[in-house]
């Protein structure tokens, strides 16, 4: 009763999470080097620390105590505190890979959850993902991981895999994030086991391994990872041939997997998505016309159902990929879903939806849809083709689009970004 209007409307959101400042950390990370030089030139240097240490008020303390360059230099991965992780880019020729990256290293590519494990001896293990939440209460398979490893303390880059009881095969993505719930986790361990195929390792026993390269990183790894229980090392081989790679790739293929991940070997950790380290091959070369790898979009509003579509409450909806701050358009959606997943996505939309249409939306008149929804659920999509657009604000459009999986794991920082999509484009030539 004793608060204004505007005063009400920001106490109202705070318990639905829904601020909507325009505030965040990166928004510290200018003021820092404004602090330092009056001006934004150290934030390069102090978004690199923070990929290492993001904790902004830890990353202020060192800034303030010995000032931004002294500060960054000696930032060091602290177990307990989540690390962005290390993210891959896209080729599609071997020759190609081989050429950038020299000798390399060849894995499968597992359809599961990203998570860096944080494991102190006798103290605690916790597991984050790439969006850095925690989500230690999804695998309580991770308490037995004393057993299983050669180290007082480790953080541990991995895929974790959902197992179907029945078949004991690798489950699919939306398998293994059921065990996103917060309840009955006990007995949805039951149903869907987890297995944690770890493929990196950036600290042990206090001591950073991120400046080593990938070679030594894994000769650690194997000397602390014993064998046996939920926790497996990915199989790897090295090559540096163009065809080994292909036929690498068409084996794991024909295993079931989504493809292959080629790491460069003289690579150290470098958290983000940077040069050609790391690379997903997921179409083969001579997939002519097809995309390279799947797309991660924001779902930006969608429209009434209609006819048959009106008991499910979508019939379309809008997604786009990120240019900078703002969120371009690059497809409508309304085929290639299951009844089920109408249902599902129209769950999950109706709890977002706002009245206005969010200011990081870039969307030609004739898109506008019946509903704005925030910028929150990431959808992951494939598609036949991308082609160029003179009607979507990305200026290019996805071809016979079709929903593969809702990434609950991502949050919008982490959707494709236009340059990435361009990329893609330019893969199909």
């Amino acid at each position: 009763q004793n608060l204004d209007q505007l005063s009400v409307k920001f106490v109202a959101r705070i318990p639905v999470g829904r601020l909507r400042l325009g505030f965040s950390d990166k928004t510290i990370l200018d003021a820092l080097s404004w602090m330092q030089t009056g001006d934004k030139s150290l934030k390069p240097l102090l978004e690199k620390a923070y990929q290492v240490l993001p904790d902004v008020g830890l990353l202020a303390r060192e800034i303030k105590e010995n000032g931004v360059e002294k500060a960054c230099q000696g930032i060091v991965p602290v177990v307990g505190i989540p690390v962005l992780p290390m993210l891959s880019q896209r080729i599609k020729s071997p020759s190609e890979m081989v050429e950038k990256m020299g000798e390399v290293d060849v894995e499968p590519k597992l359809d599961g959850l990203r998570i860096l494990i944080h494991f102190v001896r006798g103290k605690f293990v916790k597991a984050f993902t790439r969006n850095l939440n925690e989500t230690s209460h999804m695998f309580p398979e991770l308490a037995k991981i004393d057993k299983f490893v050669n180290c007082s303390s480790a953080i541990f880059d991995c895929e974790a895999v959902g197992l179907d009881e029945k078949t004991k095969m690798m489950a699919n993505f939306q398998t293994t994030m059921t065990r996103r719930r917060k309840h009955d986790i006990g007995e949805t361990s039951k149903k869907v086991s987890i297995d944690f195929f770890i493929f990196d390792i950036i600290s042990k026993d206090g001591k950073n391994l991120m400046d080593k390269n990938y070679l030594e990183r894994r000769k650690v790894l194997e000397e602390t990872v014993k064998k046996g229980g939920p926790f497996k090392l990915v199989f790897h081989e090295i090559t540096k041939s163009p065809e080994r790679i292909n036929k690498l790739y068409k084996k794991r293929i024909s295993e079931g997997y989504e493809g292959i991940m080629v790491k460069k070997v003289d690579s150290g950790y470098v958290p983000g998505r940077t040069g050609w380290r790391w690379v997903k091959m997921k179409q083969g070369e001579e997939a002519q016309g097809k995309l390279a790898d799947t797309i991660d979009v924001v779902v930006m509003g969608y429209t009434q159902g209609r006819g048959k579509r009106a008991s499910f409450g979508v019939g379309q909806f809008l997604v786009g990929v990120k240019d900078g701050d703002k969120i371009k358009t690059t497809s409508k959606i309304g085929t290639g879903l299951t009844d089920e997943e109408f249902r599902e996505i129209e769950r999950r939309l109706k709890n977002l939806r706002t009245k206005d249409k969010p200011k990081e939306y870039e969307v030609r008149k004739n898109y506008t849809p019946d509903f704005w929804v925030i910028p929150s659920l990431i959808v992951e999509i494939a598609a036949d083709e991308i082609t160029k657009s003179p009607t979507h604000t990305a200026g290019l459009a996805l071809r016979f689009p079709r929903l593969i999986n809702f990434r609950d794991d991502k949050d919008p920082s982490e959707a494709t970004t236009l340059r990435e999509l361009e990329g893609l484009f330019d893969l199909q030539k």
